[in-house]
């Protein structure tokens, strides 16, 4: 297991219900049954969805990135911080995707996520929907982004 170079889940067997549901996510034949298993990812509570979730962020369906953007804030895992920033930079991102990574960086509320939603907010440059979107967010979690307002991730679309 300790191979230079290797991290402890490329090593280890890839067996189990959760690697078939990365397959299909990634590789599935339809795009039904891809959107099936990434909500089965976010729904999982497993980290070694984490991953997987983070790189569907960039597939090319916008559809696959919302919901693999809304699975990553159920898992709320502090390694997806900086994906989901880079999903509200996306200026050809859709606008749901960006209220989703928006929301899943006020659900994960780490300092990280916290400060990537303030800058958000700051930069006058922003798009106008992210800004608000983002001080909304904010303002439901209080003035520190503590746990004294809890945020509940919502599905804005249910796949047909």
């Amino acid at each position: 297991m300790n191979q230079p170079g290797a991290e402890w889940y490329n090593v280890k067997p890839k067996i189990g219900a959760i690697y078939s549901l990365i397959d299909t996510a990634t590789f599935g034949m339809s795009k039904r049954e891809r959107l099936r298993a990434v909500i089965a990812l976010g729904e999982s509570d497993d980290p070694r969805a984490v991953r997987p979730l983070m790189e569907l962020l960039r597939d090319g369906d916008p559809e696959i990135r919302f919901y693999a953007t809304s699975a990553l804030g159920t898992l709320r895992s502090g390694r997806a911080v900086d994906d989901l920033i880079g999903r509200l930079r996306d200026k050809s991102e859709q606008s749901a995707t960006w209220q989703q990574a928006a929301a899943a960086l006020a659900a994960i509320r780490s300092n990280t996520a916290i400060l990537g939603l303030k800058e958000r907010i700051a930069d006058e440059n922003e798009d106008p929907t992210i800004r608000s979107y983002s001080r909304a967010v904010m303002s439901r979690m209080g003035s520190w982004g503590g746990p004294s307002a809890p945020l509940q991730m919502r599905w804005f679309r249910t796949p047909a």
